[in-house]
């Protein structure tokens, strides 16, 4: 058999099994840790409806990364400029704008609570670039595999943590306030601002499908065959399911805990950040305060992790296909590119950290609403990609899915233009 032949063979699923769960670990950080509590101190159980509906609704669109990837070998970037060059652009122009905020949130919030788990007295942008610093290394002397592997390590410890932090809140649980849509909580108890918010990063911002189309063909250069679209599908349906579940389990966490208490949850990032960990250890008991930060810990390592890899790959992928001229083919990737994005943002995130150091939820409310506003754009350009020629008609997705992804064009893009009304 030639080489070019077993590149083309399809891989088993556990060894492309990987790409799936560094998209998961890029969701569950702010807007499991933040938002999701967040709701349940608010709320309780009433928001875990609104959290489903946005996680059906909002599959497609993810799921379409995977897919593209594995049916085309190109990233949904390939796919944009095929839709044309404005396509690419526009996607451009978000996730760079996304970058800028989401990496300084994510930054912030790990800062705090890492500074806060080792006693350490640094100021919070000491503790940013130190952050950063460790991520870099663990890309730059892992690269994919490097990322893969640590993705893998911290999401065990999540799990295990967050599972157990649950579980001693279990007796606490008032779970008569679960319910399908929460009504007449909107507008009052629940403002809807949050509730777009909420949405908005639950489980990610869509333009992070793209990330997941990049890591599935990284996956494939580094193991040296080709992930199946079963395989792309399913893996990315197991990291998926997972964010679904640990959305929930932080639900579960605030209600408990936060729901019909006195306490207000700080604006503040370094009043916030450790409140959540007091808050749970007080009331669940000392000895619990272990899961509790090693859950916080780590929930907001491997986001800033993955998301360090993914807007410096998407936008340098990006950029190179932009140059191109004509019909897309496989490009090469460019690492000096790469690390000058990641410089780039990093420097930015640092200064943020700096100049608006106060303020977490607003900033990343900001963030959030932005990405609920644009999700039905990018939603659009990857249902587009997916269903177009490029890719085989087998490889498309079922009926029923491109059915949804109308469904949740229309209701998410009717609600931001019900929003965007209310302002006037």
């Amino acid at each position: 058999m030639t080489e070019t032949e077993q590149a083309a063979r399809p891989s088993s699923f556990w060894k492309s099994f990987g790409p799936g769960l560094v998209w998961a670990a890029t969701s569950i950080g702010v807007s499991h840790l933040v938002q999701s509590t967040r709701a349940g101190a608010q709320a309780g159980f009433a928001l875990v409806g609104v959290i489903v509906l946005a996680l059906v609704l909002k599959y497609p669109f993810f799921e379409y990364g995977a897919r593209y990837a594995a049916a085309t070998q190109n990233s949904l970037v390939e796919g944009y400029r095929r839709i044309g060059r404005w396509a690419l652009w526009l996607y451009l122009a978000i996730t760079v704008v996304s970058a800028m905020i989401a990496l300084a949130a994510v930054l912030m919030f790990t800062s705090y609570l890492t500074g806060y788990a080792f006693d350490a007295s640094w100021p919070v942008a000491i503790t940013g670039v130190v952050l950063l610093i460790v991520c870099m290394a663990i890309l730059y002397i892992g690269k994919y595999p490097g990322l893969d592997l640590s993705i893998k390590i911290i999401l065990l410890f999540l799990l295990i943590s967050t599972l157990a932090a649950v579980a001693i809140a279990l007796p606490r649980m008032d779970v008569s306030t679960v319910t399908l849509w929460p009504g007449d909580l909107i507008g009052t108890v629940v403002p809807f601002a949050f509730l777009l918010a909420l949405i908005g990063w639950m489980p990610s911002p869509v333009d992070v499908a793209v990330w997941s189309s990049l890591w599935t063909l990284e996956k494939d250069k580094v193991t040296g065959g080709r992930t199946s679209v079963r395989n792309a599908t399913r893996d990315f349906a197991i990291g998926y399911v997972g964010t679904g579940f640990l959305a929930v389990g932080f639900v579960a966490l605030g209600a408990a805990v936060l729901y019909g208490s006195d306490v207000e949850l700080s604006a503040s990032g370094a009043v916030f950040s450790t409140q959540l960990v007091d808050l749970y250890s007080q009331t669940l008991g000392g000895w619990s305060r272990p899961f509790v930060l090693i859950a916080a810990v780590t929930t907001m390592f491997s986001t800033t992790l993955a998301v360090l890899d993914g807007y410096p790959r998407a936008i340098e992928r990006t950029l190179m296909t932009l140059r191109t001229k004509g019909d897309v083919e496989v490009l090469p990737r460019s690492e000096r590119l790469y690390w000058g994005i990641a410089l780039v943002i990093g420097t930015v995130a640092i200064t943020v950290l700096l100049l608006f150091v106060g303020n977490l939820t607003t900033m990343v409310d900001f963030a959030t609403t932005v990405a609920f506003l644009t999700a039905p754009l990018l939603g659009y350009l990857n249902l587009k990609a997916v269903t177009s020629k490029d890719v085989p008609a087998e490889y498309q997705p079922a009926r029923w899915m491109i059915g949804l992804s109308w469904i949740g064009l229309v209701l998410l893009g009717g609600t931001g233009v019900a929003y965007l009304v209310s302002l006037l």
